[in-house]
This record gives structure tokens, sequence and C-alpha cells, in this order.
């Protein structure tokens, strides 16, 4: 690759970097799978970067190849390794005013999403991300309406596992 490609790339993995943070907590239970998970995506996007087209905002792309790959390493690891309860993480939020009930109401959210399938954490996900739901249809490789009806059937399902 030439040097002005890898400069275009570093960045832009320097400049969108929080959505395979968010990525990778959404899918690990510890800094140090975080950590593998990270290096993971990085490598995968350094991988795909040459036939990246455009076509897309490099930011729908990185969402693409961040979940697939993170649901890939997810799908193998849960049939051989063991992973470290969500509880055991310690969760850290910057913020001038410190509020426990936030922190609580974060684990409670992690621990449901833990519950959905990968495709339904990405779509919550990338949801919460505020993105539209043409943007999450185009990232995940599903039509439109089918990502409005999943996220219906998540927030449902959601609000079972929250309110019981």
């Amino acid at each position: 690759m030439t040097k002005d490609l890898e400069h275009q790339f570093v960045t832009e993995l320097e400049r969108n970097q929080n959505i395979v943070h968010k990525v990778c907590t959404l899918y690990t239970n510890d800094r140090d799978s975080h950590n593998d998970l990270f290096q993971e995506i990085t490598i995968q996007l350094w991988k795909a970067y040459p036939k990246f087209r455009g076509e897309s905002k490099f930011s729908t792309w990185m969402y693409r190849v961040a979940l697939n790959t993170a649901i890939t390493l997810y799908r193998k690891s849960k049939r051989s390794v063991p992973t470290i309860d969500y509880e055991s993480v310690t969760f850290k939020i910057s913020a001038d005013e410190y509020d426990p009930t936030e922190e609580q109401q974060l684990k409670l959210m992690y621990h449901a999403l833990k519950e959905l399938g990968d495709i339904d954490k990405a779509l919550v996900f990338l949801y919460l991300e505020d993105k539209n739901y043409t943007e999450i249809a185009e990232t995940l490789g599903i039509s439109e309406v089918n990502a409005r009806v999943k996220m219906n059937r998540i927030k449902n399902k959601l609000r079972t596992i929250l309110n019981p």
C-alpha cells in the first residue's frame, strides 16, 4: 500500500475509533478481550481498506466490518472459551457529577443486551448511535422494513427483560 493510502486509513481510523470501542464494549466482558477485539477489528479494517470504494460513508463501512468481525469472533468464543461475568467488570464513566443510578442503568442495559442475538445486538447498537433505518439496513445487509420490524420486536423483548 502507498503511504498516502496508509495515511488516509490511519486518519479515518483515529477519527472514528469510538465506533470500534463501542462495538468492543458490546461484545466483550473484560478489558483484555476488549483490547484483543479492538486489535482484531483494526486488522480486519486494514486488510479490507484497499477494497473500500467510498460508496458509503467510511463510518458506515467501519460499522459493518467491526460488527461482522465481532460477531464472527463472538460466535467462535461462545463455542470454546468461557468469559468473565460482566458484573466483575468495572465501568468507568468520566463525568463531573457522578450518579450511581446511571451506572446501574448501564449495567442493566448491557445485561439485557447480552441476552439478545448477535444481529439484534448490532441493530440496537446502531439505533443507539442515532443511525437511521436506511443506514442500519445498509450496514447490516437487511432491508429497511426488516430493520424496523426487528427493532420493534427487540424493543418489546428488552422491555420484558428489563421489567419482568
